[in-house]
Formats: structure tokens, C-alpha cells, sequence
């Protein structure tokens, strides 16, 4: 039974594992800080949504609510997230 437990319990942690702090782009008009537990901001020249993530691999999908929507981003090997090509979403680097 505790086995099962902590096996549940490992899962269940890992499932929002990945990139995690706040990430900006050069000009700092775009921000996103991403939480554990799934949870996330998106700040787009000073507009702030609420958002969830969840990451698996090498990508993170972003789902706000509003007009932002959903947005995928790749995670590179040096920790950076780039949007969709053809997309306004400039590289955003985490901040230290």
C-alpha cells in the first residue's frame, strides 16, 4: 500500500516539471512567470493574465484566459523558451 502511495505521490509531482521562475525577453515587455503547481502570468506590455501550463519534453503550453489563449513554446537546451515560428513571441531567457 505505500508503495502505491509513493508511487502516486512521485507522479503527481512530476507532472509540472520543467521550466520554472520568470522568464522576459531583452526589452522586458514580455514577462512570464511560471510556478509550480501548474500555474502561471503572462505580462504583455504591462497586461497580466492568468494562465496554466503544463510542460512535457521539450515544449511548455501556456493556456490563459482571455484573448491570449494558447500558446507553445519550445525549451531549449540553454533553458530558453522561443513561441511558435511565425509568431510576435520574441526568445524570453530566464531572469536570475
Amino acid at each position: 500500500m505505500f508503495i502505491i502511495a509513493g508511487t502516486f505521490v512521485l507522479l503527481v509531482s512530476g507532472c509540472n516539471s520543467g521550466p520554472k521562475g520568470t522568464y522576459t525577453d531583452a526589452n522586458g515587455a514580455v514577462i512570464l512567470e511560471i510556478r509550480s503547481g501548474g500555474s502561471a502570468n503572462f505580462t504583455f506590455m504591462g497586461d497580466v493574465q492568468d494562465c496554466t501550463y503544463e510542460s512535457s519534453g521539450k515544449q511548455l503550453t501556456l493556456s490563459c484566459k482571455g484573448e491570449a489563449g494558447k500558446t507553445v513554446f519550445n525549451i531549449h537546451d540553454d533553458g530558453s523558451l522561443t513561441g511558435p515560428p511565425g509568431s510576435f513571441m520574441p526568445p524570453l531567457r530566464k531572469q536570475k
